[in-house]
C-alpha cells in the first residue's frame, strides 16, 4: 500500500504519510459451530492477472474453479490427479437452478449473461424470481451481517497479532432452527 500511495498520490497527501498496519493479503480462518473450516483470502494489492479462484473441499473430494476441475476420492480415474472433463459430474450433480438458468440463457443468447462468467445474470435472475414468486431471498439480513463482519473482525485479529476473534451470532441461536432454502434442498 505504501508503494501504491507513493506512485498515485502527490507529495504531502495523507495516504503517502499514513502508517499502514495491514499486510498485502489477509487470510481469515473461520471455524463454524458445526466444526467446518472456511478460509477467506482477501488480496487487493499484489500484482497478478484477474482471477476468481474458488476451492470447495470436503472430506472425500474437491472442486476448484477457473479453470474448473474436480477430484473425488475413489471415483476419479487417476489417484491424486485433477479431472477436467466435468460432463459426467455435471450430469450427476448439477443443481436444478443451473439447469433452469442454462435453458433461459440459451433462449436469450449469451449477450447480457457474461458478467463474472454468467454469475451476475444468475444472481439477478434468482432475486427477481424470489420477488415475483414471494419466496424468501437466498440471503437474509443475518447472513449479510455475518459475511460483512469478517472484514472488521479480521482487522481486530490483525491488531491482536493474529489472535482468534469470535464471530457474533447475529441470529441469537435461531440459525439452528432455520429451515433450509428451497433452492438448496
Amino acid at each position: 500500500m505504501p508503494d501504491y500511495a507513493e506512485k498515485n498520490f502527490p507529495a504531502g497527501h495523507a495516504r503517502r504519510t499514513a502508517r499502514y498496519i495491514c499486510g498485502d493479503m489477509n487470510t481469515a480462518i473461520v471455524k463454524t459451530a458445526r466444526g467446518r473450516t472456511v478460509v477467506v483470502q482477501h488480496d487487493t494489492m499484489n500484482p497478478r492477472p484477474y482471477s476468481r479462484h474458488n476451492l470447495i473441499q470436503g472430506t472425500r473430494g474437491l472442486f476448484s474453479g477457473f479453470p474448473d476441475r474436480v477430484y473425488v476420492e475413489g471415483r476419479s480415474p487417476r489417484e491424486h490427479e485433477w479431472e477436467t472433463d466435468l460432463r459426467k459430474w455435471q450430469a450427476e450433480f448439477e443443481h436444478p437452478l443451473w439447469k433452469k438458468v442454462a435453458a433461459i440463457t440459451a433462449k436469450l443468447g449469451r449477450e447480457g449473461t457474461r458478467g463474472h462468467g454468467g454469475m451476475d445474470f444468475v444472481m439477478r435472475w434468482r432475486i427477481v424470481q424470489c420477488l415475483r414468486e414471494g419466496l424468501p431471498l437466498d440471503q437474509d439480513v443475518y447472513d449479510a451481517a455475518a459475511w460483512s463482519a469478517i472484514a472488521p473482525l479480521s482487522e481486530r485479529s490483525v491488531a491482536q497479532d493474529g489472535a482468534p476473534v469470535e464471530v457474533p451470532d447475529f441470529t441469537r441461536g435461531a440459525w439452528e432452527k432455520t429451515a433450509p432454502l428451497g433452492i438448496v434442498s
